[in-house]
């Protein structure tokens, strides 16, 4: 079923009916199963009995993007490709920017579908698409369960804000979407790709991109492996989450964080078969939901609200304020962002957070709460320790440069959380240290785990010479 509200007309121009197919501009949901976007073109496809073209473009300069980041995504397009095929839907993949892209095969286009996205630069890339197309252009929402319109019409405050206005309609979106069946065969189309999706190496080769950063060892794109994981985590993971989901070396998240952000998995299709196992708990059914749904789609409130979403200044005016409040306290030690990048600090669990992080490209969640706590703790001011934050998640996490990874970031500072009791530097934000990892989780183990990852030399390459924490109180504090 795909719900009217995740429709929407980008532009007034009229459907095409004599032009030679219907075109979907893939761009946020890279996959082929549980996408509404796909299933409302195949259905637009059969009505003007045209096939249906699916083109994806592939820039050389995508905001922030590297290596990692780009080989894990042409994982998933080899999947976009062989599953397309095998419904009989020509799959285009094109070098150039996405909107550009989609503006050029629209020309025999009779209608333009695309995907969602939040970020400034997507909504910039559909604008253009819209106002550049002489045909109609329809925008269908596939990546959230609850569309960010239908929850809310402003920035909500905290995740006990936006709760029960999701609840309240969520039952309607909780429904499954079946494949449709192309109507006409669209892979003899005379339509070129000067990629190939199948060829992942070879088009990571010719890509001019950011290489400081290898792929991850760890985790495979596409929606074959995100399936895959997905079926192993309900099976095997899913009871006993709601208790275990905090204990860094219990490995019992489902770790789909990367295949959610690459919309390789749909989240409806992670809710309906977290739901379906009633075998486990409801109290770990429900944990996964809170987090898939209440806390992805607060970070979707947020980017789409807020203009300064990755800014220091799109912090509340309350964690702004005490910050700054706090600028001037004196630091126990400082380091380098060189420093942190290397984990060279004196921290043997932030060091090991960090090495999960640049080694694979995901990091336990309850670690990056601690992580980023204590990158503003050693920072000379609030914003270069926001900037910082930053710039590590975006850079090593498969899963950075999303609505999540502006939320979660800005919650370190804040956001969506509430004042706590003031001490120094933190100001009312609320603190972590050591000894609270310490009381709650086995950190040994963690380390260990940790140790025990494949030593990847290629996956990071920081700068050398890097220079240590510089001690700004005569002694040290003493570490664990």
């Amino acid at each position: 079923m795909i719900q009217p509200s995740r429709i929407r007309d980008l532009n007034d121009h009229p459907v095409r009916p004599g032009r030679d197919y219907v075109l979907y501009w893939m761009q946020a949901s890279q996959r082929t199963r549980f996408n509404h976007a796909l299933e409302y073109a195949l259905g637009r496809a059969k009505a003007l009995a045209r096939p249906l073209v699916v083109a994806f473009g592939l820039m050389d300069d995508y905001p922030e993007a590297n290596e990692r980041h780009y080989a894990f995504m042409l994982e998933g397009l080899r999947d976009v490709a062989a599953n397309l095929a095998a419904r009989k839907i020509k799959f285009v993949l094109r070098r150039g920017e996405p909107p550009e892209v989609a503006i050029e095969l629209s020309k025999q286009a009779a209608l333009v579908i695309c995907d969602r996205g939040y970020l400034r630069h997507q909504k910039r890339w559909r604008d253009r698409v819209a106002d550049a197309v002489d045909a109609r252009v329809v925008q269908v929402e596939s990546d959230a369960v609850v569309p960010v319109d239908e929850a809310s019409d402003k920035a909500e405050f905290a995740a006990r804000t936006i709760r029960p206005r999701l609840h309240r309609v969520l039952a309607d979106y909780l429904v499954p979407l079946s494949a449709r069946r192309a109507a006409i065969d669209g892979r003899r189309l005379k339509i070129s790709s000067d990629l190939d999706p199948n060829d992942v190496a070879g088009t990571l080769s010719r890509l001019r991109i950011d290489r400081s950063v290898a792929h991850s060892r760890r985790f495979t794109g596409g929606e074959e492996a995100a399936a895959a994981l997905l079926a192993e985590f309900v099976g095997k993971r899913l009871n006993g989450y709601a208790q275990r989901r905090n204990e860094p070396a219990a490995h019992a998240t489902s770790t789909l964080s990367a295949y959610l952000h690459f919309g390789h998995i749909s989240p409806l299709q992670v809710a309906l078969a977290v739901r379906a196992a009633t075998k486990a708990p409801a109290a770990d059914r429900d944990a996964l939901v809170e987090e898939l749904i209440v806390r992805r789609e607060l970070a979707f409130n947020y980017v789409h609200f807020a203009s300064a979403y990755d800014r220091f200044e799109g912090l509340p005016e309350w964690a702004r304020k005490t910050l700054r409040a706090h600028r001037r306290d004196r630091r126990a030690v400082v380091y380098s962002r060189a420093a942190l990048e290397a984990a060279k600090t004196g921290d043997r669990y932030w060091n090991a957070a960090q090495t999960e992080m640049t080694r694979t490209g995901y990091m336990h969640n309850y670690m990056r709460m601690y992580w980023g706590k204590k990158i503003l703790e050693w920072k000379r001011t609030p914003e270069e320790a926001y900037a910082d934050t930053l710039y590590l998640n975006n850079k090593y996490f498969l899963c950075g440069r999303d609505p999540n990874a502006y939320a979660n970031v800005g919650w370190i500072f804040g956001l969506h959380d509430r004042p706590w009791g003031e001490r120094p530097i933190f100001g009312t934000i609320r603190y972590m240290n050591a000894a609270g990892l310490e009381r709650k989780f086995d950190m040994d183990a963690y380390i260990q785990f940790v140790e025990g990852l494949e030593s990847n030399s290629s996956d990071v390459r920081p700068a050398q010479g890097l220079p240590s924490g510089r001690w700004t109180n005569r002694r040290a504090p003493k570490w664990p």
